[in-house]
């Protein structure tokens, strides 16, 4: 599905300047799943889980030793759990309406919602999401730029007819994604500081399964998460005979990414003009050049060129009708 995208990114480029932060709220309820919860809530800030509930436990629960500074006070969680059990009952309607304006009867169907923030902390830019996905498919999303609620089915064209009349609405949404999440996207990166804004420093491996295989470069034990990975021939980035592979984390809460470079047409004698370049912010460049004696082919594990090692909307907009929903008030 689009809107569940995962927020991991392989950037590619020529330095690493600054760090894109992330607040983003995931809502999903289903029917007709019974090894899957009702209803789900998970917050993230820059990937790292930090508030979840379900329909089975019916609390919010925090995720992190630091949102202590949050759950210091004893209301927090008790509005939290509020205010998702409030969106549990809002999504059990508009599974039903979704289904009725798909004409579905039985079945399994799921409802999505996802929300939140970003902030660039070197340039202070920001930006907002606002989408609702049904069944594996994009429904509806907010436009930022234009206020204004875009429909890619036509199911989803009653709703942004309707939620397009509210302008007091819109208008709290625009407040919300580019200031009020915001403002709580830096208080957790304050709260959470010693290990949201840590450094990690990768290590980084070349691999090869047989003579006639890629040569991986693999980066794995950085955190944060968003690298500069390429390789580069007499100083020169390559955009060809390269594929580039996904960030995955690791159980640690660090992340690895591989990134393969297709030598068939390369006689070895020129694979010194070679070299793998991985770049994390805070940290000098590792560069690691394409020489036969670094390249492991038995799955080694020693590596080169590293060390070891509450303020959601005010209210929930329903599938029908323009107005607004009981509220689920701010974090104080």
């Amino acid at each position: 599905m689009k809107l569940l995208t995962g927020l991991l990114l392989l950037v590619f480029g020529h330095g690493v300047s600054s760090v894109l932060h992330s607040l983003h709220y995931f809502y999903t309820g289903s029917s007709g799943l019974s090894t899957f919860p009702e209803f789900v809530v998970v917050g993230m800030v820059d990937g790292v889980q930090m508030v979840h509930y379900d329909s089975v436990s019916k609390r919010a629960v925090a995720k992190q030793d630091w949102m202590e500074q949050v759950t210091r006070d004893p209301a927090y969680l008790e509005r939290e759990t509020g205010n998702f059990q409030g969106s549990q009952q809002w999504f059990k309607v508009n599974i039903g309406t979704a289904k009725q304006r798909f004409n579905q009867t039985g079945g399994a169907h799921m409802f999505q919602w996802m929300y939140g923030c970003e902030w660039d902390d070197d340039d202070d830019s920001t930006d907002g999401y606002r989408q609702f996905g049904y069944d594996g498919e994009d429904f509806i999303s907010f436009d930022l730029k234009t206020l204004t609620w875009v429909a890619p089915v036509r199911q989803a064209v009653p709703t942004k007819q309707r939620w397009d009349q509210n302008k007091a609405e819109l208008q709290y949404i625009k407040n919300y994604q580019t200031k009020e999440c915001v403002d709580w996207l830096k208080k957790y990166l304050s709260y959470g500081k010693s290990t949201l804004q840590r450094t990690e420093r990768p290590r980084v491996t070349l691999l090869q399964r047989s003579p006639s295989s890629p040569v991986v470069c693999h980066a794995t034990g950085f955190y944060p998460d968003r690298v500069v990975v390429f390789w580069r021939r007499d100083g020169q980035e390559l955009h060809e005979q390269v594929d580039p592979g996904e960030v995955l984390p690791n159980r640690d809460g660090t992340f690895q990414v591989s990134l393969d470079l297709n030598l068939k047409a390369v006689p070895q004698e020129d694979w010194g003009r070679y070299e793998c370049v991985v770049q994390l912010k805070g940290i000098e460049d590792i560069s690691t050049p394409l020489d036969p004696a670094l390249i492991r082919t038995n799955g080694g594990k020693t590596g080169v060129g590293g060390d070891g090692g509450g303020e959601h909307m005010s209210h929930h907009l329903h599938l029908t009708s323009s107005q607004p929903l009981p509220g689920v008030p701010g974090h104080c």
